[in-house]
């Protein structure tokens, strides 16, 4: 794999960790305005699938996955990144924990109205219903990495495992090199076929590009920074499972690492505050009553253990884990729609929720 001469006097200003905090920081910026802007939600596109619609959400969702299955695995094609070292592909993978805790997280972001990383935007645009359930999902991650749900999230995710690594796709199913960027362009051209359809504006399919971009950028950023680092360096892109239950411990705990995932999570809340100003949407927004509360706070803690059994969120792994073609994720992926269409279909309400409906009425008038 190529090296970029530029990251030695990065090392040298910054030190390995600060570089990879920058990193974190920059791509996590990147991530968060366009994600703002695109308002790419998977709870959104999965209610508009269960509604019986393929909407402007499905469009936007669709573009942002293809774009980063597409742009991963054509890098790693070139040589540019080694995906083999990645964690999602070189540690066993959980097919228990992949489909389980996939229905938990489907199921928890319908109720919470939005997945981690939607939550994580809408708190940064002063949505104080997301903030507070970001942080019950950032506690409910750290309970089950560390905490009390620790054992129970192990025990299941042991059920059935992949064996020694995980199993990359185009290599079990015996399909060359060009199987994932021929597949990303697949879903890309439904993306624009059913963003067509909806009439989406260029600059909002533009913005989904670049979420699903900001997860290639992160697999880039990740990979040349393990090669060049003297000490051992994740190969890794954008999550907010981990990390958030990471950024939680790192303000609370004297001495902790700092490394991408730490400066991930306040570089997507700036650029998506900095995104919401400058469209002058940042607003203060309160609570609805004790019922609403209540399902978005079991939502919260849903997708905290779900995502933790499931080997990463909505981004993680269903956006993060899908472009590296890891069997689990892709798994998890498709247990995630299933349990966000079963719970719109048997326990949600049909209207949509506040921030939704605003954001939809702005994003594709």
């Amino acid at each position: 794999m190529d090296i970029p001469p530029d990251l030695e006097p990065a090392f040298e200003l910054l030190g390995e960790s600060g570089a990879q905090v920058a990193a974190g920081a920059l791509i996590g910026a990147v991530f968060g305005a366009a994600a703002q802007r695109s308002r790419f939600c998977l709870r959104a596109a999965s209610v508009e699938f269960a509604d019986g619609r393929l909407g402007p959400r499905m469009a936007v969702w669709l573009l942002t996955f293809s774009t980063a299955l597409f742009w991963t695995q054509l890098m790693a094609r070139a040589g540019m990144l080694d995906l083999a070292e990645a964690r999602v592909l070189a540690a066993p993978g959980s097919i228990s924990g992949a489909a389980l805790g996939g229905l938990m997280f489907g199921a928890g972001m319908i109720l919470a109205r939005g997945c981690s990383g939607r939550l994580l935007v809408l708190a940064a645009g002063g949505n104080l219903r997301a903030l507070l359930s970001g942080l019950v999902f950032a506690v409910v991650a750290q309970m089950s990495l560390h905490g009390i749900l620790a054992p129970l999230r192990q025990s299941l995710a042991e059920l059935w495992t992949t064996g020694p690594t995980n199993v990359e796709l185009s290599a079990w199913l015996g399909l060359g090199p060009d199987f994932g960027p021929a597949l990303g362009a697949a879903f890309a051209l439904a993306a624009l076929v059913i963003a067509a359809r909806n009439r989406v504006s260029a600059m909002t399919l533009l913005a989904g590009s670049g979420v699903g971009f900001a997860v290639a950028l992160g697999w880039a950023a990740t990979s040349a920074i393990a090669a060049q680092s003297f000490d051992p360096a994740p190969v890794k892109s954008l999550t907010f499972a981990g990390p958030s239950a990471d950024a939680l411990m790192f303000v609370l705990t004297p001495g902790a690492r700092a490394d991408f995932d730490i400066g991930l999570i306040p570089g997507v809340a700036l650029g998506a505050m900095a995104a919401a100003v400058w469209a002058r949407e940042w607003r203060w927004e309160g609570f609805e009553d004790v019922a609403g509360l209540r399902r978005r706070l079991i939502g919260a803690a849903l997708m905290g253990m779900g995502a933790m059994l499931a080997g990463g969120c909505a981004i993680g792994a269903g956006v993060t884990g899908t472009s590296a073609l890891a069997l689990t994720s892709w798994l998890a992926l498709t247990c995630m729609w299933i349990g966000a269409v079963a719970t719109r279909r048997l326990a949600d309400r049909p209207d949509a929720a506040p921030e939704t409906a605003r954001g939809a009425a702005r994003a594709f008038p």
